[in-house]
């Protein structure tokens, strides 16, 4: 029952892991797919951060106040983010490998931890820490 609970903890560790490697990821490709409105470059709709926009999923949750604090906040972030444009154009390419890298290391990590909680149970089992019947050898008199 033990093994069951430590793998279903580790297991539930690894999901997680996976969900927030990809809000993140999300998070900063769309970030990175809108850098060019923060740079004051013109677009469609409109031109500095004032076009930037919130995914169409994610506006109904987000209070006006919050989005336009948010929108200031970013206009400000223009010419940073122009220039971290500018030293590194494939910046959202290698964005997608480093995510995976991550969470590839992450989930190794995770699995050699469900490994050492298993070994861990093993050996308490086998010090006499498990509560099951004991031989009638080591039963004491």
């Amino acid at each position: 029952m033990l093994y069951a609970l430590s793998w279903f903890l580790v297991s539930s560790l690894l999901a997680l892991w996976s969900l927030s490697a990809w809000a993140i990821h999300a998070a900063a490709v769309w970030a990175v797919s809108n850098a060019g409105v923060l740079t004051g470059a013109p677009s469609d709709a409109a031109s500095g951060a004032a076009g930037l926009r919130l995914p169409e999923w994610l506006a109904p949750w987000v209070p006006p106040e919050f989005a336009q604090a948010l929108t200031s906040l970013l206009s400000g972030l223009g010419p940073a983010v122009e220039s971290l444009l500018q030293a590194t154009p494939a910046l959202a390419g290698g964005l997608t490998v480093a995510t995976w890298v991550l969470w590839g290391l992450g989930s190794a990590l995770l699995i050699v931890l469900g490994a050492g909680l298993h070994l861990l149970i093993a050996m308490w089992r086998r010090r006499g820490g498990a509560s099951g019947p004991r031989p009638a050898g080591q039963v004491a008199a």
